[in-house]
């Protein structure tokens, strides 16, 4: 009897032990794994540097939470996506040398092992062309899921080709050139399906600068540029935005934006024209050209309609001395766009400079735009406001573009100066 209670007791104790519970397998939680794609060991980096890679979780009933990423031991941020991430560092204002990044997983007990990669960053200081000049092409056209509200990327096609005539014929350095998409991700199905690889990792013609259009980024590279520009007496300032605009389509007659500011949708947040305003407002460049693509922007331009400026309250804060601010349609209408061909405005515009068919346009009746009268005004180069008479011409009188003929674009013209003295010839990119 005593030898049978002994017993009993011991496998008491063995089992409770060892499992907790009679007759259970043991089972614990398996860390995620997560890796670094890019950038790689030993890589020289600069600019904008989209950091991706990949985690999982062998454990069938969880899986990975969130991803992270720190900086030579800094504080944890957190990445976008999970099984697929990314995380964009920007390095303008980080000393040149080496740097170590981590990442870690989280599956919602444990972390994973942390992956690390180092790098050297090397920023030039000075760019391959004397010439101070500065380009930024910031593209939103695929974060809807609803795929029919998508833009394709037709708009990151027409920012390649104008980026590369800009460097070709204007002479922009490739390091001064900058093109902002979608989270910086390209897409299969032009833009409409899943993320195939960041741009940055794709081949291009022209080394140029790669990143997201979120509003983090945007607004790092304008103030970078707003910095560097300023530093030049000479300098020339480009900027092209081209996305889906705030507003009510419903609303035929002013778009619901009578006392509303116009605003134009960016990655992961909306941009208004003050905003933007805010953000060039120490820009001292006498040479800017400024172009906002997307419904309801005429704001941008502090136009309504009809070329009648905007309520004095709700001024952006854009125009100023030698500044030419551009909006593809008024305050009150839609935009349009190509998802293979970009924005239809920004498109004819761009064609009218490249092809030098703009050249001698002028504003005619109500700022229509109409051609040279007798070959009189035309000096064998486009400035961007005939681009821009031209492409408003276009869109009235072309039988092709009649659907489009609503937008209405607007611009607001003060190079060099403002009011009636400024140049009659208007402003000539790259000279």
């Amino acid at each position: 009897m005593l030898r049978d209670l002994s017993l009993i007791i011991l496998v008491i104790i063995l089992s409770s032990t060892l499992t907790g519970c009679i007759g259970e397998t043991p089972r614990g939680n398996t860390k995620p794994i997560v890796t670094i794609d890019y950038p790689r060991e030993g890589e020289v980096v600069s600019s904008i540097v989209k950091i991706t890679g990949t985690a999982c979780d062998l454990d069938e009933d969880d899986e990975v939470e969130k991803v992270e990423v720190r900086i030579n031991g800094s504080n944890w941020e957190l990445a976008d996506g999970t099984t697929q991430w990314s995380y964009d560092w920007i390095t303008y204002r980080k000393n040149n040398g080496f740097y170590t990044i981590q990442a870690r997983a989280w599956d919602g007990e444990d972390y994973s092992n942390i992956a690390e990669v180092t790098i050297q960053v090397n920023n030039p200081r000075v760019s391959e062309s004397d010439a101070h000049k500065w380009a930024v092409f910031i593209i939103a056209a695929n974060y809807p899921k609803d795929n029919e509200s998508k833009l394709g990327n037709g708009g990151l096609n027409l920012a390649e080709e104008m980026a590369s005539f800009f460097i070709e014929t204007y002479g922009y350095p490739t390091s001064n050139v900058f093109i902002l998409f979608d989270d910086g991700w390209i897409r299969e199905d032009n833009g409409f399906g899943e993320p195939v690889k960041p741009l940055q990792q794709i081949p291009h013609n022209y080394a140029i600068n790669y990143g997201g259009a979120t509003k983090k980024n945007v607004e790092a590279i304008i103030n970078h540029v707003v910095a560097e520009a300023n530093r030049y007496p000479d300098s020339e300032v480009f900027l092209w935005f081209f996305g889906h605009g705030w507003g009510d389509e419903n609303n035929k007659l002013t778009g619901g934006k009578i006392l509303e500011r116009s605003a134009i949708f960016l990655w992961d947040d909306v941009l208004t024209d003050r905003e933007l305003g805010d953000l060039l407002y120490n820009l001292r460049s006498h040479r800017t050209c400024i172009i906002v693509d997307a419904c309801f922007s005429g704001g941008f331009a502090d136009k309504t309609i009809y070329d009648f400026p905007t309520f004095f309250l709700l001024r952006s804060g854009i125009p100023g001395a030698g500044r030419v601010v551009i909006a593809s349609s008024s305050k009150f209408r839609e935009g349009y766009a190509s998802t293979t061909r970009g924005p239809i405005f920004s498109y004819l515009w761009f064609q009218g400079i490249k092809t030098g068919e703009a050249d001698g346009f002028k504003p005619g009746f109500r700022s229509m735009g109409r051609p040279s009268l007798f070959g009189l005004s035309k000096n064998g180069k486009v400035s961007v406001e005939e681009a821009f008479y031209y492409a408003r011409y276009k869109l009235k009188t072309d039988p092709n573009l009649a659907e489009f003929s609503g937008m209405e674009p607007q611009i607001n013209d003060q190079y060099p100066n403002r009011g009636l003295i400024r140049s009659q010839w208007g402003l000539f990119l790259g000279e």
